[in-house]
């Protein structure tokens, strides 16, 4: 199932860019993903650090990226390049700041206070903040972090520090992490958030990777966080309906519809019974294929050429 409702930004495939390499950079406003995250942690070295702000500041700040959104991911709350990220970031308004590491509510809060008080005059007061949840403490306070408000949009899964401090493998299926993606999802829906599985590293694994995008959606994220521009369509398809789904909401929509229907919460169809969250859900569905310009199909239930 493809979660989606009405006005929902599509988010099935976010890919991480090193914010220090010029030539990816410049690839980015073609890129057939729904978002970006211009990284300044993990894949930028202390030493390139200067030369990211750089190009964030060029490449970045005030460039048309068309329909994708735009995210700068910050260093580690505490970090000697913290501030100095959060003050790139706040000049180049991106749609989000992404903060790594977080594991309560305070870095948050902090930061949406900075984001009040801005005065970039390039529109920082729409900035959102997303939160990556990657250690045992995140896990444990989801509740406080997801509660936070205060600009809080979207959490992110951030599995290769989960394993790490966890002692977990990073085995197929993930089957060790189900329970905390699942609490994730939990407390994020909760709240109202939008929801990022984490990255798959085997960029060159393409069935793994197909896998792992068919289980994220079926755990309710929203899309995925990419390494390689070579994964986004994987994501894409994933995290987007099928032929199948659209056919069955498409008979759910006309089941209510009949005159005979309309006061009616319950009905049966194909041998279910589908009820007015079903209707509603069904709706939300087709339009989310509308926006995506996917072909419906007929009653019978042909995929379509999306799959």
């Amino acid at each position: 199932m493809v979660y989606y409702k009405n006005n929902w930004r599509m988010r099935r495939s976010v890919l991480f860019m090193p914010a220090s390499n010029r030539r990816a950079l410049t690839k980015a406003p073609d890129l057939g993903c729904d978002g970006v995250i211009f990284d300044l942690e993990d894949s930028v070295s202390i030493e390139n650090q200067a030369e990211a702000h750089e190009n964030l500041l060029e490449m970045v700040r005030g460039r048309n990226f068309g329909s994708k959104e735009t995210v700068i991911r910050i260093s580690a709350p505490g970090s000697n390049e913290y501030s100095s990220d959060i003050e790139v970031a706040l000049r180049c308004s991106p749609d989000a700041i992404l903060v790594p590491m977080v594991e309560d509510a305070g870095v948050l809060h902090d930061l949406a206070k900075m984001i009040d008080s801005a005065n970039t005059g390039n529109n920082s007061g729409d900035i959102d903040i997303w939160a990556m949840i990657e250690t045992p403490r995140a896990i444990v306070n989801l509740k406080e972090i997801t509660s936070v408000g205060d600009r809080l949009n979207c959490l992110v899964v951030g599995p290769n520090d989960l394993a790490r401090e966890t002692g977990v493998a990073m085995a197929a299926g993930r089957a060790a992490m189900i329970a905390w993606l699942m609490d994730v999802v939990a407390h994020g829906r909760a709240n109202g958030l939008a929801l990022l599985d984490g990255v798959f590293n085997a960029f060159r694994d393409e069935e793994g990777l197909i896998e792992e995008c068919r289980q994220g959606a079926s755990m309710g994220f929203d899309g995925k966080t990419l390494i390689h521009p070579a994964q986004i369509e994987a994501a894409n398809l994933a995290f987007s309906p099928t032929g199948e789904q659209i056919a069955h909401a498409h008979r759910v929509v006309d089941l209510f519809g009949k005159p005979e229907n309309l006061t009616k919460n319950a009905l049966q169809l194909d041998g279910e019974m589908v009820e007015r969250l079903h209707f509603d859900n069904a709706k939300n569905l087709l339009d989310l294929a509308d926006r995506l310009k996917l072909k419906t199909t007929t009653d019978t239930g042909t995929d379509d050429d999306q799959n």
